[in-house]
């Protein structure tokens, strides 16, 4: 348990409370910043005790390295399925391009609803 010290403003006594300190060069992507503002919406308690305790960010990281680990390997097993590959590309870019907008919509959707809307 952690002593907290008080200070007076008038007549109350008011706590001397500091949220511990993050890492500062910490920089969340798409992925973490997807998850941390979904805990802010619908998880509120547990945003508040990650964030209080000093570990939204971390947590926030980790979801950001499992995610992008996880959308990465779902595009390349889907192009692999779909044979989409880079002789693919050079002779049908627009189709190319159509396909891979779908295989990364389809993986966005996998990875939130397995790991960021948890």
């Amino acid at each position: 348990m952690k002593n907290i010290t008080y200070r007076q403003v008038n007549d109350f006594m008011i706590p001397n409370l500091t949220l511990p300190p993050e890492e500062a060069n910490v920089r969340l992507g798409k992925w973490g910043m997807l998850h941390k503002d979904y805990l802010l919406k619908h998880k509120k308690a547990l945003f508040i005790t990650l964030l209080t305790d000093g570990k939204l960010y971390q947590h926030c990281i980790e979801i950001e390295i499992q995610t992008q680990h996880m959308f990465n390997t779902i595009v390349e097993q889907m192009k692999e399925t779909e044979g989409i590959t880079e002789e693919f590309k050079e002779h049908n870019q627009w189709e190319w391009i159509q396909r891979m907008g779908n295989i990364q919509q389809k993986a966005t959707e996998i990875v939130c609803n397995d790991l960021i809307f948890q």
